[in-house]
């Protein structure tokens, strides 16, 4: 350990030694080199040694250089620009109130409390000692697991054109259209209710009603080719949206190739291949990203979550995962615990109803507080977790009705009918068709016409359009 003293030299050896000693010492202490020294030192000078003190004795490191008292100490000049101005300072004198003097209490001792002899002959309670804290280190805490849950973006609906449809209306005669039009509308059964409505019409009037044979087989020989045009608008409007499609559309349209007045058209053939084989891969990357965000959710503890996804998978009729399955009905079992409020409660049953866990979960009692809400809820899933209701004693009546999930009410809007073409409806009123008898039901004479037949739709009260959804993605689309 090193550390500072004053010492006085005693003494210059022949090997190149100085003696010293503490100053105001009687012997010498130790020996220093000359080399440490300043220049002209002599017998009798003061210094500052830096020395290290061990157990072979002190040794001197180095001789501190200490400051000339003699010389006078330098001064920094300020240079102002304005004057020097002192500052002065006055105090005030305090002036004395009857609040400096000291207050006495006019309403004596406190006889109320016990005296200080009283309290000091009483035995004073030992302290306990306190059982020493062992340290805990930062490994010893249990740190939250850290997983980020992807969020998927949402799958686009099919959006498709008109462009094969329009041109097989430009390529067939202007007397066809209004009847094409029709079909597209709404299939055969529109042709028949426009001829219906309109003979209905024509009786009122006092007029021959028009034969529907011939405008039902023009409406049949022209089916194949709308069907065909219809397909080919579905399946370029998926195929341009592949990977962001929708899996029920791009089943839908898969399906619908199928049909056998698509099947035997050469064009759709190849398309059609295309996309069963785009499905078969969507389907499989659908599937493992599903129950990686199951898995994610578990480890983050977001067991509702992980419960939804289970009942939503990418295609119906998979099997689910058993190891998987047990992870996620053990956490199921443990969010629905004595505990736990019953707004938990309604959460996770609403989402285990409809899960393919659903059975295997058996919690170990009803909550501690149970609201008309719950119950209320519990007897409408009854029939999907019968061991719940159990625990409500809600009895499962014999067939009954399977429930569905519950949906958030949509906002009620307004919906107004496109208007159709005008030369579209004034082709459709001018068009004089008439139908002979004596001649095969194939053929239809055009020529001679008595009165039109009005194929344009019946006027209708505006409907609330709300889209049609399944009870889960995971229904096909048809």
């Amino acid at each position: 350990m090193s550390r500072r003293l004053d010492v006085e030299l005693t003494s210059a050896r022949a090997d190149g030694m100085w003696t010293w000693r503490a100053a105001g010492a009687k012997v010498p202490k130790g020996v220093v080199e000359a080399t440490l020294l300043p220049d002209l030192s002599k017998v009798g000078d003061v210094l500052k040694i830096e020395a290290d003190f061990d157990i072979d004795g002190i040794t001197v490191l180095s001789v501190v250089q200490q400051r000339d008292k003699s010389q006078k100490a330098t001064f920094l000049q300020i240079i102002a620009d304005k004057p020097f101005a002192a500052v002065t300072e006055k105090l005030s004198r305090k002036s004395k109130t009857k609040d400096d003097k000291p207050r006495r209490d006019k309403r004596g001792p406190r006889t109320d409390r016990p005296s200080t002899s009283e309290t000091s002959d009483k035995p004073r309670r030992e302290r306990q000692p306190r059982a020493p804290r062992t340290p805990r280190s930062p490994g010893d805490v249990a740190a939250p697991p850290v997983v980020q849950l992807l969020i998927r973006p949402a799958a686009k609906r099919i959006k498709p054109g008109r462009t094969h449809r329009r041109a097989i209306l430009a390529s067939l005669p202007e007397e066809q259209r209004s009847v094409a039009e029709r079909v597209l509308d709404g299939g055969l059964r529109s042709v028949r209710e426009a001829i219906k409505t309109q003979n209905v019409k024509l009786k009122a009037d006092g007029k021959p009603e028009v034969k529907a044979d011939g405008l039902i087989s023009m409406a049949q020989d022209i089916l194949p080719k709308l069907k065909v045009a219809e397909w080919l608008d579905k399946a370029e409007a998926a195929k341009k949206d592949l990977l962001q499609l929708d899996l029920r559309d791009l089943r839908a349209v898969v399906a619908g190739a199928d049909d056998p007045m698509v099947v035997r058209d050469e064009t759709t053939r190849e398309l059609a291949k295309e996309l069963k084989l785009a499905l078969k891969q969507r389907q499989e990357a659908e599937m493992s990203q599903w129950l990686e965000d199951i898995k994610a959710s578990l480890a983050a503890a977001r067991v509702l979550r992980a419960i939804k996804l289970s009942g939503e998978p990418p295609k119906a009729g998979v099997l689910f995962p058993v190891e998987l399955g047990q992870q996620l009905a053990k956490a199921a079992a443990d969010s629905l615990s004595n505990e736990a409020s019953s707004d938990r409660w309604i959460a996770v049953l609403e989402a285990l109803a409809f899960s393919p866990i659903r059975t295997a979960v058996k919690p170990l009692g009803a909550p501690q507080a149970t609201t008309d809400a719950l119950r209320q809820t519990v007897k409408r899933l009854a029939p999907l977790v019968p061991q719940i209701a159990t625990l409500f004693a809600i009895e499962v009546k014999p067939g009954a009705q399977t429930p569905r999930p519950l949906r958030p009410p949509r906002p009620k809007r307004e919906f107004k009918r496109k208007p159709k073409d005008k030369k579209s409806a004034n082709t459709l009123l001018n068009a004089n068709v008439s139908v002979d008898t004596n001649v095969p039901v194939t053929t239809i004479d055009l020529a001679t016409a008595s009165e039109p037949i009005d194929l344009a739709p019946a006027e209708q009260a505006p409907t609330e359009q709300v889209p049609v959804t399944d009870a889960s993605p995971t229904t096909q689309a048809t």
